[in-house]
């Protein structure tokens, strides 16, 4: 069973919330153990605010980069049938060649750092022509993007926003732009039994 994808519970825990929203959306609620969701929470919120309060400045590259390889790793184990992969500098764009909707086109979903009021982690599970379903945990009740984002409640397993690329790809500070391109972060998840091979997904495009 699969449980609807979940809102941060405060202004700092995007990046946790956005990997637990991908385990989450990949495998069933029956087959999550409760270390990974753990690890999730104890390996994120590592970066001090003012005054040195812990967890005020959110979530590090270097740890999302620490769970992209120990989810890795729970996958070897054979803990729960996951791959993972981090990118992050000018591998992270959206556009025919790139690693990003590979993984969507392979079935994969995509946690991603971009800019909203500041840096912001959100959840990709689907690409559609050269839009992008995502998941922003961040709750709010109307859009306030304009009519290039579309803004919904109705998917709750699935996304809550459809982002063009061209929003993505903006080096620009501005609402889901992915900024610099040398400041770039995202991570690749797979369902391992689910994952398409290139044949594969070619077949499946053609």
């Amino acid at each position: 069973m699969k449980n609807p994808l979940r809102y941060q519970v405060s202004e700092y825990d995007c990046g946790p919330t956005s990997m637990l929203n991908a385990i989450s959306y990949l495998f069933e609620r029956e087959e999550i153990q409760p270390e990974i969701l753990r690890n999730i929470m104890i390996y994120s919120l590592d970066c001090y605010g003012k005054g040195g309060v812990p967890g005020k400045n959110g979530t590090s590259r270097m740890a999302m980069m620490f769970l992209s390889r120990w989810l890795s790793g729970v996958g070897e184990a054979g803990i729960l049938p996951i791959e993972s992969q981090y990118l992050s500098g000018k591998a992270v764009y959206l556009g025919e060649n790139s690693l990003v909707v590979d993984a969507l086109n392979r079935g994969g979903v995509v946690v991603m750092r971009l800019y909203m009021d500041g840096e912001h982690y959100v959840l990709l599970t689907k690409r559609d022509g050269e839009k992008i379903y995502l998941f922003d945990p961040y709750y709010m009740e109307k859009n306030s993007f304009g009519e290039e984002i579309v803004f919904t409640l109705s998917q709750p397993l699935s996304y809550n926003r459809v982002v063009p690329f061209s929003c993505f790809n903006r080096e620009d500070v501005a609402p889901y732009a992915l900024g610099r391109a040398e400041e770039r972060e995202a991570v690749l998840l797979f369902d391992t039994r689910n994952k398409l091979t290139a044949e594969r997904t070619i077949e499946y495009f053609i």
